[in-house]
């Protein structure tokens, strides 16, 4: 039973309640192994003026990939709930105190993962109704489909005759002419329009994969941005694809799935090869390099599962705020009388994300 499934049946909201999430779940084989993760986030709010309201985003409830075992939450002397909205909108925790209390709160979760891989030789899939499929087509406020978004899809996929054919030529589009810019704050913004129109295609995970995705959907392809957080060191040689210590607190990324007819669900990181060529030791490796062309070739169909996902919305409004909506919802956010707080600015708003594997 996954995390709406259960509100729905019980009507339970409470702070500090361990809620089991558990959806339909698609292995690999027969021999898949599972990992699992708790993952502790605390957050604090700064010299809070009068009421302050805090966000955080929560795992995905079920995934072929993931399994999310609970979740449990303590807001001290303030009130938690878990939000819900639609299929379109992540789940996320609200937390809000009056003025006077001190605005804490801690969330615990723990969540299973194993590796994920698509069979892209032979095309087994049954499809999905459109009606699935049509919201990964749409544009978002910084994820248009037309004008010079199409017309670089055009150019890209020009001559390319299957889907697979034609999401493939823009991952390896993304990955040729993009590269990582490490003074982009946070994660980037995802303003693929501005990236083009500029000619500045440096950026984040997510600038990067939403400019994949955003191609993709220009080309008629489904597309989906997986925003989520490393929770491990890599096991496949690549050390700046995981995490260096147990500290989560800045290791949030976003990845992308590509649904291809046939294929399903694809997993794909081009972001990652392009951290691969700036960050894995010693550093600005050439685009040549053998570390270079195996993560090119393994993050087209497949992901390490040493991270987890929260969401895959765009577009996203916070309940109780009259901030516009975010891009994306990767961060814990919040809010004081004063009005939006940065989250990426510790010195009013701090937060520690720490990662143990329970073996």
């Amino acid at each position: 039973m996954n995390r709406r499934d259960f509100f729905r049946r019980t009507g339970i909201i409470a702070a500090g309640l361990t809620l089991p999430r558990q959806g339909r779940l698609f292995a690999q084989t027969d021999t898949v192994r599972w990992r699992t993760f708790e993952i502790t986030t605390t957050v604090k709010v700064s010299r809070p003026r009068g009421a302050t309201r805090v966000w955080l985003p929560t795992p995905l409830a079920a995934a072929p990939y993931q399994k999310t075992m609970g979740d449990n939450y303590h807001p001290g002397s303030g009130t938690a709930v878990m939000i819900e909205t639609n299929a379109d909108e992540p789940d996320m925790l609200g937390c809000s105190w009056d003025e006077g209390i001190e605005p804490s709160v801690t969330l615990v979760s723990r969540v299973a993962t194993t590796d994920y891989a698509a069979n892209l030789e032979t095309p087994t899939v049954p499809p999905l109704p459109d009606s699935a499929l049509a919201r990964f087509l749409k544009p978002t406020r910084l994820m248009p489909t037309d004008g010079i978004v199409r017309a670089k899809s055009d150019e890209i996929t020009k001559g390319a005759g299957t889907d697979i054919e034609r999401a493939r030529a823009i991952y390896n589009w993304i990955v040729d002419n993009t590269f990582r810019d490490s003074a982009t704050q946070g994660c980037g913004t995802g303003d693929i329009r501005f990236m083009l129109e500029s000619g500045n295609l440096g950026g984040k995970c997510a600038d990067l994969n939403a400019l994949f995705v955003g191609l993709c959907r220009a080309a008629r392809i489904p597309a989906r941005d997986v925003y989520g957080l490393r929770v491990a060191r890599s096991e496949r040689g690549f050390r700046s694809l995981g995490l260096s210590s147990a500290d989560a607190t800045k290791a949030q990324h976003c990845r992308a799935e590509v649904y291809l007819t046939g294929y399903g669900w694809v997993p794909v990181d081009p972001a990652d090869v392009r951290k691969v060529v700036l960050e894995e030791p010693p550093g600005h490796l050439a685009k040549d390099d053998e570390r270079v062309r195996m993560a090119r070739e393994r993050l087209f169909g497949s992901w390490e599962m040493n991270w987890i996902a929260y969401n895959f919305a765009h577009d996203v409004s916070l309940r109780g705020s009259d901030r516009k909506p975010l891009g994306y919802f990767m961060y814990p956010q919040g809010e004081t009388a004063d009005g939006i707080i940065d989250s990426l600015d510790p010195e009013h708003f701090t937060y520690s994300i720490a990662v143990r594997e329970i073996v």
